[in-house]
């Protein structure tokens, strides 16, 4: 009864709330207002407390611009606990943009919708974000192309750093700051999750969301930990390959100290 109840509460008072602020956001996406960068903030803050999400924060979040974000990926969640900590936008797969709800949210964020099987493609779609990092949006990259069990960073593909070398020429430094940020769901109501209970939180793909999100509401009191790391200066003469082997060293690093609760050096 109590988690029904829980599910209730959860979902009046996000819809109260999106009701209020969605309408407020298309206008300001439609008039371009600094305000668009503010409102999903806002908005996940309110989500993760109402599905039982604390999220705690350690590092910080480098004031240099242009930034580019590269986390590990194990649930939808990553998206709400990142948003909630630092107004971002996103990188997406284009089969998001099309997905219920969590489609009109990312749009609603102005995601980056990606096809990563079109090389083709692969140009444009590096300049749109090389773009929005040279208007001063901090983006979000899942390096790993896919979402894991939470319990391991899966193999970085350095690929996807394209576009933090298509925004070096425009910016005023001639730097790209590439910033390694780790994302690690580590206590249920207190009591450290461990390995087996890790997929309480995570993700992998092949399971409904509907009933994950559910069991979320359900379960609450689920503490996400963010670990802001070391960032990297991605410069003209910069190693793509380099610069992915040190952020998917630094992100795996961060990962295994929350998850272990210890620094790892």
């Amino acid at each position: 009864m109590i988690a029904w109840l829980r599910i209730a509460f959860a979902a009046v008072v996000i819809l109260a709330v999106s009701i209020v602020l969605m309408p407020l956001q298309v206008l300001a996406l439609w008039f371009d207002w600094r305000l668009r960068r503010r409102l999903p903030r806002a908005w996940h803050r309110i989500v993760c407390y109402c599905l039982g999400i604390r999220v705690r924060v350690s590092g910080k979040l480098e004031d240099r611009r242009p930034l580019m974000l590269c986390s590990n990926h194990s649930s939808w969640l990553d998206i709400m606990v990142m948003s909630a900590v630092a107004d971002v936008v996103f990188i997406a797969k284009i089969e998001v943009r099309d997905w219920p709800i969590f489609g009109t949210l990312a749009k609603l964020q102005k995601s980056v919708f990606v096809v990563r099987e079109e090389r083709r493609k692969t140009g444009h779609q590096a300049n749109e974000i090389a773009g929005r990092m040279a208007d001063g949006e901090i983006v979000v990259l899942f390096p790993e192309g896919t979402t894991s069990d939470g319990n391991r960073l899966l193999e970085v593909k350095s690929s996807l750093f394209g576009a933090a070398a298509m925004a070096v020429p425009y910016s005023p430094t001639g730097t790209v700051v590439v910033q390694p940020v780790a994302v690690a769901y580590t206590r249920v109501h207190g009591i450290a999750m461990g390995r087996y209970h890790r997929p309480l939180a995570a993700w992998p793909g092949d399971i409904e969301l509907l009933p994950h999100l559910l069991d979320i509401v359900r379960c609450g009191a689920i503490d996400a930990e963010v670990s802001f790391g070391e960032a990297v200066d991605y410069r003209a003469e910069t190693s793509r390959k380099e610069v992915s082997a040190t952020i998917a060293l630094r992100i795996r690093n961060l990962l295994n100290s929350r998850l272990r609760g210890r620094e790892i050096s």
